[in-house]
Formats: structure tokens, C-alpha cells, sequence
């Protein structure tokens, strides 16, 4: 039965397609995909449970909800109002994303590499499992304060404002190879 379930990876090109088409859907069908903004929400649901009244009813507002934090008040109580009714569909896509990691992590074929990194930093660091977590960790949360002080993600910005050529969404995408691209052969060199 095991076998059944275990998956084989992608070639990058699937990869590419299969992603385009989820945007589009969800484009079509929903809304832009654009995830940064659930961490906070996040944050407040969890910064209630140790101050209740964070989030209140508030009739001023556009939601209908308001908070002692300037931050989750913004745009007429709209974090406010979704950490007060959290099921929303950001955060069950967030939550779908971290489960759909986790179920192909689990029926991954063996003999696939469990992290691509370039051989330079693999050699390096394959003996040193707690620095390449270390190193990870920094480099998610220095990537999620960036899209929080950039007013979204990624997703938001590159995938689904491309998607709807949006010219910031080409503007970013730019950017973000731009920088990206020099720091990674900064860090990493050319492989020869």
C-alpha cells in the first residue's frame, strides 16, 4: 500500500505549469493568492488568548470590528475582523500549504534529495543539520519582515499581480531577482 501513495517529483517545467494554473484558479475562482499577511493574523489570534479585549465589536469600523492596535485596526478593522472570525480563506490556505508540504515530505520516494542546496554548501553543511536549520530559519523570517514592510508576499506581489499585470507586481519581480541573484552567487559562487 505504501508504495502506492509515494510520489515521484516534478521536473521543474510540471512545476512551473502546474503552479501558473493553481494562481489562475485561484485568481478566477477566489482571489489573488497573497499569504504574509495570515502571520500576523496569526500573531493575533494567538496575542488575544493573552488579551481578550485586543479585537472588539466596533460599529465605526468598516468590519464591524476594531482593535487597541493600530496595526490590526488598519483598513477599516480588517485584521481585527479576521482575527475575531479566524476561518477565513487565507488562513486555510496557509494551513493547507504547511499540510500539502508536510504530505509530500511524507510520500517523497526514497533516494531523493531531502533539500537541493548547491554542492559547495551541501558538502559544508550535511554534517551540520542544526547550522543549515539555523540559516533557513533566519532567511523565512528576514523573507516574511520584507514582504510584511513591502505590503505582501511573493504571491501577492509577483505571482498574482503579474498574473493580473499589475506593472508593481513586474516592478517587484524585477527587484527581487535584482537582489537575489547577486546574493546567491555572492553566497554561493558559480558552480563549475
Amino acid at each position: 500500500m505504501k508504495s502506492i501513495l509515494l510520489q515521484k517529483q516534478w521536473s521543474w517545467l510540471l512545476s512551473g505549469f502546474m503552479l501558473g494554473m493553481s494562481f489562475l484558479l485561484a485568481v478566477v475562482l477566489v482571489k489573488p493568492i497573497g499569504v504574509s499577511t495570515q502571520y500576523p493574523i496569526v500573531d493575533g489570534i494567538l496575542w488575544e488568548q493573552v488579551q481578550p479585549d485586543l479585537v472588539t465589536e466596533n460599529g465605526e469600523n468598516k468590519s464591524g470590528y476594531g482593535s487597541s492596535n493600530a496595526y490590526f485596526n488598519e483598513n477599516g478593522g480588517k485584521y481585527a475582523a479576521a482575527i475575531a472570525k479566524p476561518l477565513t480563506y487565507g488562513l486555510v490556505f496557509v494551513l493547507a500549504m504547511i499540510l500539502g508540504g508536510f504530505v509530500a515530505r511524507i510520500t517523497q520516494r526514497s533516494g531523493q534529495p531531502e533539500l537541493y542546496t548547491p554542492s559547495m554548501v551541501s558538502s559544508e553543511l550535511n554534517s551540520m543539520r542544526l547550522k543549515r536549520l539555523q540559516r533557513v530559519f533566519v532567511g523565512g523570517f528576514l523573507a516574511l519582515l520584507g514582504a510584511r514592510l513591502a505590503g505582501g508576499c511573493t504571491s501577492g506581489h509577483m505571482m498574482s499581480g503579474m498574473m493580473q499585470t499589475s506593472l508593481s507586481g513586474f516592478l517587484f519581480a524585477a527587484a527581487a531577482f535584482a537582489a537575489a541573484i547577486p546574493m546567491a552567487l555572492y553566497l554561493y559562487g558559480r558552480e563549475e
